[in-house]
């Protein structure tokens, strides 16, 4: 049974550093295009970042660029997603998504998605 299982939230005060991870049983992610995308409490679900199959293009929302990144490391058939400089309204669930085709704009509507994972970002 093909499964994603995040790791690597927590809690960090502002200005700290995150890597998540997105690990993968039952399927091949160089196959996938795979995104993260956060909820926070009371907002609606925003996609954070996106890395295609094939040629591994990423994309990001603009609140996010320049401080996060997203890559893949075959070998160990994870995604992971960098985020430094993190602010409070970064605090979020994150979750990571797999498809053949995602847009950054739904990347929740994917065949495969993680349990999610909560990231904190308080002083």
């Amino acid at each position: 049974q093909a499964q994603l299982v995040e790791s690597g939230g927590g809690s960090v005060q502002p200005g700290g550093s995150l890597r998540l991870s997105c690990a993968a049983s039952g399927l091949t992610l160089d196959h996938y295009t795979i995104a993260w995308f956060r909820q926070a409490p009371g907002k609606e679900r925003e996609g954070v970042s996106l890395i295609r199959s094939g040629d591994s293009s990423t994309y990001y929302t603009d609140s996010v660029k320049g401080r996060f990144t997203i890559s893949r490391d075959s070998a160990k058939n994870t995604v992971y997603l960098d985020m430094k400089s993190l602010k409070p309204e970064d605090t979020a669930v994150y979750y990571c998504t797999a498809d053949e085709w995602l847009l950054l704009s739904k990347p929740w509507l994917a065949k495969f998605q993680g349990q999610g994972i909560q990231v904190t970002v308080s002083s």
